[in-house]
């Protein structure tokens, strides 16, 4: 799908922090008729252009990620600098899901050339696909960020579809999603294993701005639903395309599937398979605990 054509210029990327502050606040307000929620998404892209990467942020990242040193954005990273403006699109009054609470259910981008360090970013969001889930109401996010390249006008150099399911919230009449293929539950030797600690949230949303309590706070988790606070699905996805590594070019397209939460503290194992006979290398993961938490592929150009 395209983008709405009505766009919003804001001046810069939205603060997570009062995001999630204003969503709270309008949650907390009783039960505003969930009932009363539109069913339609907001017709509107926001845009922020000039946008600049702080390389004592984009250290943190690759130090706390895995990713190595160098003025090459990590396609995780990119995620992370559009990821505000996504939210914030979320977060508006005239969004028909509550934010807080919203499970990562999948992620594909499509990274047409690499971004780097000292280039000034456009980045623009919007909204698409409210479609109905088994478990309640999922939706898409789109994030495109590019440097204004020659080409970009066409195909932007880094492309993000973000799904999202708002559990137990049901909106009459919306078309099913497709339904995902179930694995096979059958785990092979790990390539790496992952132990996670129980701050795990904590250190990904000091790099992320995402501070969202399902991953920051075992009483936030709590209470909207969880045992204990579970990791960002963004953290074990660009952890695993960082095990990849530097084997994936600068274009690629990298998908992750998120089929159960990572409870912190955790184990995760972590199995990448790679086949380079074709003419672009293609590296199938997995990663799992007592169940299987997340599978994904990462396809060079």
């Amino acid at each position: 799908m395209s983008a709405p054509s009505t766009v919003v210029h804001l001046d810069s990327l939205p603060r997570l922090g009062g995001l999630y502050a204003q969503a709270l606040g309008r949650q907390a307000q009783a039960v505003i008729a969930r009932s009363g929620r539109g069913r339609r998404l907001p017709g509107v892209t926001q845009e922020v252009g000039g946008v600049q990467v702080d390389p004592g942020h984009l250290t943190a990242y690759q130090h706390l990620l895995g990713e190595r040193a160098s003025d090459v954005l990590p396609a995780g990273y990119v995620h992370v600098v559009g990821f505000p403006l996504a939210v914030s699109i979320m977060a508006r009054a005239d969004f028909p899901l509550p934010l807080l609470g919203m499970v990562h259910i999948s992620n594909r981008v499509t990274q047409a050339r690499a971004l780097r360090l000292g280039s000034g970013l456009t980045v623009r969001a919007w909204a698409q696909e409210l479609r109905a889930h088994r478990s309640g109401t999922q939706v898409e996010l789109v994030v495109e960020v590019d440097d204004g390249a020659a080409g970009s006008a066409v195909t932007p150099a880094w492309r993000g579809v973000s799904t999202y399911l708002a559990r137990g919230i049901r909106i009459p009449d919306l078309p099913a999603a497709a339904e995902t293929e179930r694995d096979s539950g059958e785990f092979p030797v790990p390539t790496a294993v992952w132990h996670l600690g129980a701050g795990v949230g904590r250190e990904y949303a000091k790099v992320s701005g995402d501070v969202n309590p399902i991953h920051t706070s075992a009483l936030g988790a709590k209470a909207l639903g969880f045992p204990r606070a579970i990791a960002h699905g963004m953290y074990t996805a660009s952890r695993a395309l960082a095990e990849v590594g530097p084997r994936r070019g600068e274009a690629y397209t990298w998908s992750v599937e998120f089929a159960a939460p990572v409870l912190l503290p955790g184990t995760v194992n972590l199995a990448i398979d790679a086949d380079l006979d074709a003419g672009a290398p293609v590296f199938t993961y997995r990663g799992w605990g007592k169940k299987l938490n997340f599978t994904g592929t990462v396809e060079g150009e």
